[in-house]
């Protein structure tokens, strides 16, 4: 693809809207995570988080032929996001006396860089079909990203702090971008259809019961734990 050509801009426009809606769900992740935190390290669990986010997704867009070719891959993953999901939401208790930085930070971490590399492979493959393979766009698709993540995690952690029945609708956010995983991998065409195709009626409606179980489920999950939390507090 030739460089500043009309094909380059436009497939540029389009890695910039996938950023734009695919980069919010990074956001929620680091914000969820880090919400915790005491102040002087919230702003670097958002740093470090990013970039983490943005070295796993680079590995990642390096090997897309790969992972395209590993089935159940988007199965695996849409389930490990449910748990983190739910431990994003129900995650209130733990060992309040250990030290911050040796634990409560670099838990922030594991968790923002697993919740990443799952939800990685929505947006690595959007970003390489958008490219058509042109990896100067790849590489600014990446880097486009870092100001996004950073600034939505930033705005997010704000409004946390502020409502936080914010954490409810992040962890059903992230409980649905799990459920658009599992209904989305190849797998399980025979259940849910190939979002490509025409779907019939009995395939869009197991699409939507998965979502909605998923993101029902974690919401009763998260709380449930919470209360027993409080009750045995």
């Amino acid at each position: 693809m030739e460089f500043f050509s009309a094909p380059w801009w436009s497939a540029l426009l389009a890695i910039v809207l996938i950023d734009l809606v695919l980069a919010g769900d990074n956001a929620i992740v680091i914000a969820l995570a880090a919400r915790n935190l005491p102040p002087h390290l919230k702003t670097k669990a958002i740093l470090w988080g990013t970039v983490g986010a943005i070295v796993v997704r680079s590995l990642m867009t390096i090997g897309v032929v790969w992972l395209l070719k590993i089935p159940g891959l988007m199965l695996v993953g849409g389930l490990g996001l449910v748990w983190i999901a739910y431990q994003l939401l129900a995650d209130d208790d733990g060992d309040k006396h250990s030290d911050p930085m040796a634990n409560t930070f670099w838990g922030a971490m594991k968790t923002i860089i697993v919740a990443d590399a799952l939800m990685g492979v929505d947006n690595v493959l959007g970003v390489a079909g958008a490219a058509h393979g042109a990896f100067d766009l790849v590489i600014i698709g990446l880097l486009i990203s870092v100001p996004i993540v950073v600034f939505g995690s930033s705005v997010v952690l704000k409004l946390v702090d502020r409502f936080p029945i914010i954490i409810q609708a992040g962890a059903a956010v992230l409980a649905y971008t799990a459920a658009k995983m599992v209904v989305g991998e190849p797998l399980l065409n025979g259940v849910f259809g190939d979002a490509k195709a025409v779907l019939t009626g009995v395939q869009q409606a197991a699409r939507w019961g998965v979502e909605l179980l998923a993101v029902v489920g974690v919401l009763a999950a998260g709380t449930w734990r919470k209360r027993r939390a409080q009750i045995s507090a």
